[in-house]
C-alpha cells in the first residue's frame, strides 16, 4: 500500500526557540478507499538516525475538524518526543469520503486502525509497537471501541466520551412527542435516499437551543488570533448521522478491552456525554491499568479553561506507558 506525504512549509516553534517540531501534510487510504488528510508532527531532537519513537494518533469529536484546538494537545505530546498524527475523520474536513458531511462513527473507527497501519509503515521514524490513541467526545467513544478490536493499541487516553447514543439521543429530546417526529424524518430521509435522492442535511448545532455548543464552534466568539480554526468546520450533517450516533453504543465493546492502559478525563458538569454516564462506566466496568481525572466545566472546558490539566494528564499518561 502506498502513502503520500508532502512537506509542510514551515518548521514551527513552540514555547521558546529550542523547542522546535516539524509538521507536514499527509494523507493515508482508510478501507473505503477514501483518503484521510491530517498532519504529521516528528521531534527533531533526535539522538542518531536509528532512533525510532512512540507514536499518538488523534482526531476530533463528533462533526469537527482538526483545527479546533486539538493541534494544541499535538504540540503538547510532540515536545514529549512523540510522533503525533492528527487527521480528519472521512468525510470532513480535508479529508476524501462521501457523503459529505456524514457523521459515521463506523468510518470513524476504521479510520483509526488505517491510521495506526500508517504509522507503522514509517519505518524509520515510528516504533511499530509503541502506538496509542487519543480522543475527545465522540471519538473519546471510538478509541474504547479501537483499543478493544485493534490490539495494535497500548495505550488510549479518552477525554469526555459518549458512551450510549442511544441513551444520549433520547435525553436531547424534549419529549417523546418530538423523539417520535425524529423517527418520521429517518424514516422519510431512508425512502428519499433509497429513491436515488440526496440525503437531508442538518445543522449539528442549533444556537438557541445549544449555546454552551454554539459558544465553542461559533467563529463569532474566538480571538481573532484563532479565526483560522473555522474555515474547514461546517454546521451541517446528514440526517442519517443522527440515526447513526442513536445506534451507537461504545460502551457495547468494553468487556473486550483487555487490560490496555485507559486514562479517562471527565467534566463534573457535562451535559453533552454527560458525567455520570463516564464515571459509573470507569468505576464499574474498566480493567486496571486506569486513571480517572475529573476537571471543573463543562464539555468544552477542556480545549480551553482546562487546557493545561487535560494536556498534561494526558502527556504523562503516555509517557508512562508508550516511553
Amino acid at each position: 500500500m502506498m502513502y503520500k506525504a508532502t512537506l509542510f512549509d514551515r518548521i514551527q516553534s513552540v514555547c521558546d526557540m529550542n523547542t522546535l517540531f516539524t509538521r507536514r501534510n499527509v494523507e493515508f487510504p482508510t478501507q473505503s478507499g477514501a483518503l484521510l488528510r491530517g498532519w504529521l508532527y516528528e521531534p527533531i531532537s533526535k539522538l542518531d538516525d536509528k532512533q525510532r519513537y512512540p507514536a499518538i494518533v488523534m482526531t476530533h469529536g463528533y462533526g469537527a475538524v482538526k483545527e479546533l484546538y486539538i493541534d494544541l494537545y499535538a504540540e503538547r505530546f510532540v515536545q514529549s518526543n512523540f510522533v503525533v498524527l492528527l487527521y480528519d475523520h472521512e468525510n470532513l474536513g480535508e479529508s476524501e469520503g462521501v457523503p459529505r458531511q456524514e457523521i459515521d462513527p463506523n468510518k470513524q473507527i476504521q479510520g483509526y486502525s488505517s491510521a495506526i497501519t500508517y504509522l507503522q509503515s514509517l519505518t524509520d521514524l515510528v516504533d511499530p509497537d509503541r502506538i496509542g490513541i487519543w480522543g475527545t467526545s465522540y471519538s473519546a467513544g471510538h478509541v474504547l471501541v479501537v483499543s478493544a478490536k485493534d490490539k495494535r493499541v497500548k495505550c488510549v487516553v479518552s477525554q469526555m466520551p459518549s458512551i450510549s447514543g442511544r441513551r444520549n439521543l433520547k435525553r436531547r429530546y424534549k419529549s417523546e412527542e418530538d423523539y417520535q417526529r425524529l423517527l418520521k424524518a429517518l424514516e422519510r430521509d431512508r425512502k428519499q435516499i433509497a429513491e436515488g435522492g440526496a440525503p437531508r442535511i442538518v445543522p449539528i448545532i442549533r444556537p438557541e437551543e445549544q449555546a454552551d455548543w454554539w459558544n465553542f464552534f461559533d467563529v463569532g466568539h474566538a480571538d481573532q488570533k484563532d479565526a483560522w480554526r473555522y474555515k474547514n468546520w461546517k454546521n451541517e450533517q446528514t440526517l442519517r448521522s443522527v440515526e447513526l450516533y442513536g445506534q451507537y453504543d461504545p460502551e457495547d465493546s468494553i468487556e473486550n478491552r483487555s487490560s490496555c492502559p485507559l486514562l479517562m478525563l471527565v467534566a463534573d458538569h457535562d451535559t453533552v456525554t454527560f458525567t455520570e454516564d463516564e464515571t459509573e462506566l470507569f468505576e464499574k466496568r474498566i480493567d486496571e491499568p486506569k486513571k480517572l481525572v475529573k476537571f471543573p466545566g463543562d464539555h468544552f472546558s477542556a480545549y480551553k479553561a482546562q487546557f493545561e490539566l487535560t494536556a498534561n494528564e494526558a502527556n504523562d499518561w503516555f509517557k508512562r506507558y508508550l516511553q
